[in-house]
């Protein structure tokens, strides 16, 4: 996904509220993890960024994904290895995710009537969904 201004925009109030600048780096952080697709550690991060012959510090990758948490517009993941893996929230559809406990594969899935159903759920106890998030731990099942 290409980084938009309106994205750029939410990201740069989000620091403010933060009281942090809008760095260079900061910026290549926030625009490596929205400007890719899936599920990736601070390694990855830090590799795709080098990859693009561009620099930012391990400390900065850390601190602007938890900023990009604490404000939705990255997921945080931790699996059993303790790894923790993030995903880019912005213009995203509603999806869940199941982990595989062998591989830590994270396979993304929708589903209308699990959606439908949690809402339901929701209003019959008089609220309404404004966040959810699913993770469901599976493994292959042998043939």
């Amino acid at each position: 996904m290409k980084v938009k201004t309106k994205h750029i925009k939410i990201f740069k109030e989000a620091l403010k509220k933060e009281n942090l600048k809008f760095t260079n780096q900061r910026f290549i952080v926030f625009e490596t993890l929205v400007g890719n697709e899936g599920h990736f550690d601070c390694e990855d991060i830090i590799q795709m960024i080098r990859k693009n012959g561009r620099k930012a510090s391990r400390a900065t990758v850390y601190r602007t994904l938890d900023i990009l948490v604490k404000y939705d517009l990255a997921s945080k993941f931790v699996l059993d290895d303790g790894i923790a893996r993030y995903e880019h929230q912005i213009s995203r559809d509603f999806h869940d995710h199941m982990i595989d406990i062998e591989t830590n594969d994270i396979i993304e899935f929708h589903s209308n009537k699990l959606e439908k159903l949690i809402s339901e759920i929701a209003k019959e106890s008089g609220y309404e969904v404004v966040k959810n998030i699913h993770q469901l731990f599976v493994k292959k099942i042998k043939k």
